[in-house]
């Protein structure tokens, strides 16, 4: 019982109170009720509770006055406000000061367990995401790369490896999955980070400004040459060059990037002298090269030069455990740039987020985010607003997804336990240094280990 959700009651109606203390009490929440106001103001502590249910109609302190109190010590307590007197007016004055949902009178003990349900949900998708961001320390984020799956950590692990040594990076992975900013990590924790880094779509230019942005040309070469001018290699000297889309580079070009990776030099169009450069190139392709080998369209001596090391980045239908996380970044970011102040999704919402396929990966979620908070009008962006956007998962009845609790919850637990088992085999079992290297206070390290059923002394 020890974990079992803590909800405190306060209606001065003795009958009500006694009720709704009992039928919480039965469905396995530990159960407090007070039919004076203000003595459970006095004796309310943040952290001490999960939920409140308090009547609105009270002697000496009425009920919104308790939100605004309580709300004080703890803006972060869900609270359920019941009325038998509920009209538009005072609904909306009782959300303005923070309730979580209105109850009226006389309702059954099924509405409100159903109620305190959604309510202690909501809210532990909140704290949990909040303390996800707050873990994410480490080789678990490079700048703007966000995540925490098995994968994605993986594939950076990969990346501080391989940043250090100056050889040629083939970056693959499906649109969208993040191929630039991998590069981007690569380059700034490499030895190149202090000079420029610098990228090109390789799939976006016809050939002939493709050749002359890469590479430059020689005043006169051609109609229109009316002065020297630098390419991209040379304007990257001493940095990085990341070729987005390299599949995409035609033969008369893959031949001198071919000799420039040969011999760090290469020619202006137009020019007889060879110019010198020190730059490091990353490719990336969202293509099959090994089959353009085959077919003819792309060199294989140039593949197996960009091709050194290969990093693979997955799809975002197998890191969802990410989506989270990534959705919390998107809205704080959207939040930031119109001073918005959207907190999050609802639980319907993110159920439905991560049953989806997501074929065009994190840029569509970007997308789709950006698209929900130019919408929404509420704290949170709601299910009726994320399936203008996407396809909404089969339903087992109305209201409630096929995943049940939600793949999100399986992907945090999976998380914690980890990450959990990572800070205590580093602090060898020493429960106040990995609080304090992971920003948590104690207590929350106590009950975590509690709650995957990790024991510390494994790790001394």
């Amino acid at each position: 019982m020890s974990d079992a959700k803590r909800v405190m009651v306060i209606d001065n109606e003795e009958g009500l109170c006694r009720m709704m203390e009992a039928v919480l009490l039965d469905n396995g929440y530990r159960t407090k009720s007070y039919l004076r106001s203000f003595e459970a103001v006095e004796e309310f502590e943040a952290g001490q509770w999960d939920l409140v249910v308090t009547d609105i109609k009270m002697p000496v302190m009425d009920g919104l006055e308790v939100l605004q109190r309580l709300k004080v010590k703890d803006p972060a307590i869900p609270v359920i406000m019941v009325t038998a007197y509920a009209t538009v007016e005072m609904s909306i004055q009782a959300l303005r000061r923070g309730a979580y949902d209105m109850l009226t009178k006389p309702f059954e003990p099924e509405e409100l367990l159903y109620r305190v349900k959604n309510a202690l949900k909501h809210n532990q998708l909140i704290v949990e995401n909040r303390e996800l961001r707050e873990e994410l320390v480490g080789k678990f984020r490079f700048d703007n790369i966000i995540g925490a799956s098995d994968s994605l950590k993986a594939v950076l692990e990969r990346v501080e490896k391989i940043a250090i040594r100056d050889t040629s990076v083939l970056i693959t992975g499906e649109s969208g999955t993040g191929k630039e900013l991998i590069a981007q990590a690569i380059h700034y924790n490499s030895l190149r980070k202090e000079n420029k880094f610098m990228a090109i779509n390789c799939g976006a230019l016809p050939e002939s400004l493709l050749e002359s942005e890469l590479f430059g040309y020689k005043k006169g070469a051609f109609t229109g040459a009316k002065e020297n001018r630098q390419g991209l290699l040379e304007a990257a000297d001493g940095g990085t060059l990341f070729l987005d889309e390299v599949g995409n580079l035609p033969m008369n070009v893959q031949k001198t990037l071919l000799r420039f990776l040969q011999e760090q030099e290469f020619h202006r169009i137009g020019d007889t002298t060879p110019t010198k450069v020190d730059v490091r190139i990353l490719s990336a392709t969202n293509s099959d090269l090994k089959q353009a080998v085959k077919n003819g369209g792309f060199r294989e001596d140039l593949y197996y030069r960009l091709n050194v090391v290969n990093i693979h980045l997955p799809p975002l239908r197998e890191r969802k455990a990410d989506i989270p996380l990534l959705a919390a970044h998107f809205i704080a970011l959207q939040n930031k740039k119109f001073d918005t102040s959207i907190k999050g999704l609802s639980p319907e919402a993110m159920e439905a987020v991560l049953s989806y396929d997501w074929s065009g990966n994190i840029r569509q979620l970007k997308n789709v985010i950006e698209a929900c908070l130019a919408m929404e009008t509420g704290e949170y962006i709601g299910l009726p607003i994320i399936s203008q956007f996407i396809e909404l998962p089969s339903t087992h009845e109305e209201g409630q997804t096929s995943l049940d609790e939600g793949e999100y919850n399986r992907a945090l637990s999976r998380f914690e336990t980890d990450y959990l088992k990572g800070l205590l085999r580093k602090n060898c079992g020493n429960i106040e240094a990995a609080a304090r290297e992971a920003g948590m206070n104690m207590a929350t390290i106590y009950r975590k280990i509690k709650k995957y059923n990790i024991k510390k002394e494994d790790y001394c």
